[in-house]
């Protein structure tokens, strides 16, 4: 059939050719026009003369496709029963993949549903610092604070948020990929914003904004209490203490019944004040009233203070306060704050470090230099006692805190010494731990950094 086709245009293209070719010739000076009109000529002439034999064969071919039996899916005829099967792959594929997306879109719209229904503030940015997308916390955020009218999908972070906290607080998320935490105090007036950027796997940091002012109004309210009550307390112990001690030391007419029972008063008046100033102390502490002023100090001088300030109750303990190896490496250190932070723990150390079915007890201060580049002293107060649980060990420089409620109330402590000791060295920008096995004693570590030498760029 497709031989017929061609030959029946070979001839009907000759004879058209021919005819135009002398017509061409006889009407037309040029030749080459002539040969060009020719051509033209004879294509279309050949083209509405095969029109007519075309749809007879397409007329011929469907008829004979419709004459044909039919065959199984494996049958000889079936030429397209492959075409069957990749058609209905692809819409196979073209189905999953669309109810894969129809998922897909759905969580999103639950994440982001999710993200607005927080308190917080969150926005995330790309690599480039470039604000990808936020929640409505967020938007409610800013508008007050931005002259820009909130928060523009694709604008730079640094073009919505002026705030110095929370932009660092982001570029270390992005450029050292680690967490950080940042407080903020002028993105938005009157609140208090916890700031904590971390980086996302697929490049770019979210930010979360945790406003915590109603939590600093209610600590604040608390430590202005306990220090105003501390501060009341003080001076009737103080009067308490000293008529009893004069009961004590110029009546001779008192009965030994009197005596043990203003001894016992004493003790109490005695640690009440004791509760009372440790009390004072953490709240200027914690409310940053307490000045420091670092000095260039030497570490063998803190530790001889230290262990001279506890001088009288080591002799009243019975205990034995030992110096082991200590550097002569200068601090930068509150010298009155280090020595309270040293008398702390070795009190505690006289205290709770007596070993099992003994009363003697034996505690040991020492001071290194750590190797650079740490740049700083390490202090350590040693005890051979009955040790700490290693579930204590996180918690213990917690407020008012104790392993041993027993042996606390027993010794007059007050929960408040090692929480001390930890605010002090964080002001300091020192770092304090414990190390501890059951029966044998613990040792509490402290770090402080060290003066830099003349020239030394540190």
């Amino acid at each position: 059939m497709t031989r017929s086709l061609f030959l029946s245009f070979f001839v009907r293209m000759t004879i058209a050719l021919a005819v135009v070719a002398a017509l061409a010739v006889w009407l037309i000076p040029r030749g080459w026009i002539g040969i060009a009109v020719c051509v033209l000529a004879g294509a279309a002439i050949s083209a509405l003369l095969l029109v007519r034999p075309i749809r007879r064969n397409i007329s011929e071919l469907r008829s004979a496709a419709a004459a044909l039996p039919e065959q199984p899916a494996g049958g000889v005829n079936n030429r397209y029963a492959d075409f069957d099967e990749l058609f209905d792959a692809i819409s196979i594929a073209s189905d999953q993949a669309q109810r894969r997306l129809a998922e897909a879109s759905e969580a999103r719209h639950e994440l982001e549903a999710m993200i607005d229904s927080m308190q917080d503030a969150v926005v995330a940015v790309d690599q480039a610092g470039r604000i990808q997308w936020t929640n409505q916390r967020m938007q409610k955020l800013l508008p007050d604070t931005s002259s820009g009218g909130g928060v523009r999908i694709g604008h730079a972070l640094v073009q919505t948020i002026r705030d110095p906290d929370v932009l660092q607080c982001v570029r270390a998320a992005l450029d050292e990929r680690i967490v950080s935490e940042r407080r903020s105090t002028s993105l938005a007036p009157g609140r208090i914003l916890e700031v904590a950027a971390s980086p996302m796997p697929g490049g770019g940091a979210v930010a979360v904004l945790h406003d915590i002012t109603r939590i600093e109004q209610v600590e604040r309210i608390q430590r202005d209490f306990v220090a105003n009550v501390s501060h009341e307390l003080r001076t009737p112990l103080t009067s308490i203490t000293g008529y009893v001690e004069t009961l004590l030391d110029h009546e001779a007419s008192l009965s030994a019944q009197a005596r043990e029972f203003l001894a016992t008063i004493l003790k109490n008046a005695t640690r009440m004040n004791r509760l009372t100033e440790d009390l004072l102390v953490m709240a200027r502490v914690e409310s940053s009233e307490l000045k420091l002023h670092p000095v260039p100090v030497r570490a063998d001088i803190l530790v001889r203070d230290a262990v001279q300030a506890m001088s009288g109750l080591v002799q009243d303990a019975e205990a034995v306060l030992e110096i082991g190896e200590v550097t002569s490496a200068e601090v930068l250190a509150d010298t009155d704050a280090i020595v309270q932070v040293l008398s702390n723990l070795i009190e505690n150390g006289i205290k709770y470090g007596q070993a099992r079915n003994t009363s003697s007890c034996r505690v040991i201060i020492s001071a290194r230099e750590l190797p650079e580049p740490a740049n700083a002293v390490e202090f350590r107060v040693r005890d051979f006692g009955q040790g700490i649980a290693s579930e204590h060990l996180s918690r213990i420089f917690e407020r008012f805190y104790r392993v041993d409620k027993a042996r606390s109330r027993e010794s007059g402590g007050t929960g408040l010494g090692l929480a001390i000791a930890h605010r002090i060295l964080q002001a300091h920008g020192g770092a304090i731990r414990a190390e501890s096995v059951l029966n044998h004693g613990s040792t509490f570590i402290f770090t402080l950094p060290k003066q830099s030498k003349p020239g030394s760029g540190q």
